[in-house]
């Protein structure tokens, strides 16, 4: 509950309002051409007819700042919006002071391009304090703020907000700004505020108010970044669906007016992002795409425009004319990159034009951990485009594209050949003197679970081959497309030479076994490497660290194929020996005949170990179904870090 107002401070109001000068002089309706100048000091408002006190609740309006730290003569950008968005205002003041004592009034306000705000000179300064130019109703206001060359400390934004004609709220604050030297990200800490100016000041004492909401109500600070979107600017960030929950890791907006095309670009709080940018596409895929970085470097936010290519990824700076853009505002506060920029409106680069006014582009955010020289890292805190292109002018909401074909072919191609080719080797190599006797569908079982595998590889390779191509609608040329494009033929001749197969007996069959062989391990040993070159894919999102598990899979293969391999040499040896303990010469011609008899017994049964072998494949089926299901969740969540920071 609210405590009630004293006398005192009812009489400390009511004089103050006395003594002030009209900033709304008619019932319903704001100064048109804003407040006088006469109210620097106060701030305070008085309507004609009779006094009207400010409100004592917590404001429905917010002060937010683009930065919580800027350098001397450095520009910050202000919003004045209601909490929640759309709550509409119509006159407001304005002002930045000293959060120490004498609390000077501090910095200068920029003119706004459309001529919407009134600039004041209180205390003989010029442009030191902001008020409306016009009386209309208005849901956001943004200024431009500079803060002096000669000034260090913390300053508060104060602002006289009225909603109407009674409701109207005084010195409505913003959080502290810090004014550092520019080469400089950080400054000592203050000293607290005082309450109360030193006696022997010549105006009257300011105290920046200090707000304490009730309990029943929940203070809500959102980034100003947002305020707007898909209102009166388009917002595009990552994961997608971000800009509805305010919750992105890097976000950019576009706002045009007219002929100027300014564009917002951040990244999120906790990333450590050594760069965040936007590209604008023709096609959604990374490539030839004109590129705005934001790069903090020595201890500020510089502005680079380049041209990307994908093959190799690159972001070529040296191509694009870096006077196309201009820095309009920057900051690097607690990690967080923030960057205004204009654009012209038309860039010509390598023979390609970018028409912001008539052309359609597909927004492309993104960021990453790392720098290169003269140029940015992988993007491997995230990368998304947008879903359709869009004309930049018209304000809509936006989705991210979907990536459901480039997940099932790296998904489809793990389960191939890191899942059924590895199995279905096993099977034709240490299984034909296991289970004999035993058949499925007319096959013996080492067969028909060969044939199974290996069908199943063919299918979901070629599946996997259609969709990307169906994707990327081009031949991109880089290792992985290349050895891709090897092992997918191999693949595609293996089932069509086992029609063609010899029979047991004919000699050419041992040529057709050493070719079938070769075959089949070289598509299995390509497609495995084919996989490791997709972990560095721009397009594929996958962790670094997934290269160690593709190693591991590869250190148990091996180490299984080694297993196999000894007891497969130990069943012969033990059959040798069996064989070698009667001499064939001291026998008489019936034992000779009961002798042959035997053995041919021994060949239609089980060779020895057979349970080993049997327990060995039930260990490495486990354990291959769970190297399949990590590495297909891997590409299906990719990038593994967005997904695990959402959970």
């Amino acid at each position: 509950m609210m405590q009630p107002l004293t006398m005192r401070s009812w009489l400390a109001t009511l004089v103050t309002a006395l003594l002030a000068v009209a900033i709304w002089p008619d019932p319903g309706q704001s100064l048109p051409q804003g407040a006088p100048e006469t109210v620097c000091d106060t701030m305070l408002p008085f309507h004609s007819g009779g006094s009207v006190l400010p409100q004592n609740s917590v404001s429905p309006f917010s002060v937010e700042t683009s930065s919580s730290t800027l350098g001397q003569g450095q520009t910050l950008r202000v919003d004045l919006t209601g909490v929640p968005a759309g709550l509409s205002f119509g006159g407001y003041m304005i002002q930045a002071r000293n959060r120490n004592p004498p609390h000077q009034i501090i910095g200068q306000f920029g003119p706004a391009r459309d001529g919407t705000i009134k600039l004041m000179n209180c205390e003989n300064s010029v442009n030191n304090s902001a008020t409306h130019s016009n009386a209309g109703n208005k849901q956001q206001v943004i200024l431009e703020w500079q803060s002096p060359v000669d000034f260090l400390g913390e300053v508060v934004f104060n602002a006289t907000i009225a909603q109407s004609y009674n409701e109207f709220w005084v010195g409505v604050p913003s959080q502290p700004v810090q004014i550092v030297r520019r080469d400089l990200s950080a400054a000592p800490p203050l000293p607290t505020l005082s309450p109360s100016a030193p006696a022997g000041t010549t105006r009257a004492p300011y105290v920046p108010p200090s707000y304490v909401a009730p309990n029943n109500v929940v203070a809500v600070s959102t980034d100003p970044i947002y305020n707007g979107c898909g209102q009166s600017k388009n917002c595009f960030g990552f994961p997608d669906g971000c800009v509805a929950t305010k919750s992105c890791t890097s976000i950019t907006v576009v706002t045009v007016r007219g002929d100027v095309f300014e564009f917002e670009i951040q990244s999120g709080k906790g990333t450590n992002a050594a760069y965040v940018a936007v590209g604008l596409s023709d096609d959604a895929k990374m490539g030839d795409d004109l590129t705005t970085e934001c790069v903090p470097e020595n201890g500020r936010v510089n502005l680079y425009s380049s041209l990307t290519s994908a093959s190799p990824y690159s972001a070529v700076r040296s191509n694009v004319n870096q006077n196309s853009a201009r820095l309009l505002d920057a900051s690097i506060v607690d990690g967080v990159i923030y960057c205004r920029v204009q654009r012209d409106a038309v860039t010509n680069v390598q023979g390609r034009t970018f028409d912001l006014r008539n052309g359609k582009y597909h927004l492309l955010v993104a960021s990453g951990s790392s720098l290169k020289e003269n140029s940015v890292g992988y993007h491997d805190i995230g990368r998304l485009p947008s879903a359709q292109p869009i004309n930049l002018a018209e304000v809509q909401d936006l989705s991210g594209s979907s990536k459901l074909l480039i997940q099932l072919h790296g998904a489809f191609m793990i389960a191939a050949w890191i899942g059924t080719t590895s199995l279905g080797i096993i099977f034709a190599r240490y299984f034909k003197q296991t289970w004999v006797g035993s058949q499925s569908c007319g096959k013996d079982q080492w067969f028909a679970w060969h044939r199974l595998l290996m069908v199943t590889t063919w299918s979901l390779t070629v599946a996997a081959y259609v969709l990307i191509w169906v994707e990327l609608k081009r031949a991109v040329w880089h290792a992985h497309s290349i050895i891709g494009l090897i092992t997918v033929i191999l693949c595609f001749i293996q089932p069509i030479g086992a029609l063609f197969r010899p029979g047991p007996n004919d000699k050419k069959r041992p040529y057709f076994n050493w070719g079938h062989w070769l075959g089949g391990n070289l598509a299995h040993i390509l497609g495995i490497v084919t996989i490791f070159f997709s972990v560095k894919l721009p397009k594929a999102e996958l962790p670094e660290w997934m290269d160690w598990i593709l190693v591991s899979f590869v250190v148990v293969h091996v180490l299984v194929h080694l297993i196999f391999s000894i007891g497969g040499m130990a069943s012969e040896r033990h059959l040798s020996q069996r064989a070698n303990t009667f001499q064939m010469g001291d026998m008489s011609h019936h034992q000779q005949h009961a002798m042959r008899n035997g053995m041919s017994m021994e060949r239609k049964m089980d060779a020895p170990y057979a349970g080993m072998r049997k327990g060995l494949l039930g260990v490495y089926g486990v354990v291959l179904f769970l190297f399949v299901v990590v590495l297909i969740l891997l590409v299906v969540l990719a990038p593994i870090e967005q997904f695990l920071g959402k959970s």
